[in-house]
């Protein structure tokens, strides 16, 4: 099963997520909290898969829950899928930086927000939507208030830097292969070890890399 903590402030929501979640076959809400300082608390004592992160929260906002969730090698395994409106879109950029896996608009229909659950559970980032590139891309070429990374990718082979440059426009494993002209098994091995290489959780974090690097860039 699934463990899911459910981070909003509004009751009503958080209710209706925790319906959805408790009535599919492999996920289950583990706790509910109101606010960020409740969110970090609750991960570290349930330890869940997933939290469902609100951006806008008494206390503490979503982004800095979500820094602190990441940064602590207690809750390091938990992945955080940011929810969101278009009218704070400007956070998502910030909320990526802080280590979420993904974001999800808050209108998205019952059935993708229980796959985009699934999918950053099994580490993936959820970047597949065209709102998620844009928006990436959008949000890449503004400074950001936090220091830069400063990763360099000095051990990365020409392949893996091709492969890093489709990821970060958005393209699947399945786009990636076709496009390279490479096996699927291929493509996630060169995926496997651009994580290594550049010590990072998952793929919504080589992207943030390879906006960072100028490996790509904003046209």
């Amino acid at each position: 099963m699934i463990r899911v903590l459910i981070a909003d402030d509004q009751a009503l929501l958080r209710g209706s997520f925790r319906v959805l979640v408790d009535l599919s076959e492999d996920c289950t809400t583990v706790a509910e909290a109101g606010n960020g300082v409740e969110a970090v608390a609750l991960a570290g004592v349930h330890r869940p898969d997933v939290v469902l992160m609100d951006v806008r929260m008494p206390l503490m906002d979503g982004i800095e829950a979500t820094r602190r969730i990441c940064a602590d090698p207690a809750t390091a395994a938990t992945r955080v899928l940011i929810l969101t409106t278009f009218d704070l879109d400007e956070y998502v950029y910030g909320a990526l930086r802080a280590g979420a896996s993904g974001f999800l608009l808050k209108d998205t229909p019952p059935a993708e927000l229980l796959t985009a659950v699934r999918v950053v559970a099994a580490g993936d980032g959820l970047l597949a939507p065209s709102v998620t590139r844009r928006l990436i891309g959008e949000f890449a070429r503004r400074p950001a208030a936090a220091a830069p990374l400063h990763r360099r990718l000095d051990g990365i082979t020409g392949r893996e830097r091709e492969v890093l440059t489709l990821i970060a426009r958005g393209s699947s494993n399945v786009e990636i292969a076709g496009q390279l002209n490479l096996s699927l098994a291929t493509v996630k091995t060169h995926v496997s070890r651009l994580l290594a290489k550049l010590e990072v959780r998952d793929r919504a974090q080589l992207v943030i890399v390879a906006y960072e690097t100028g490996l790509v860039t904003v046209a």
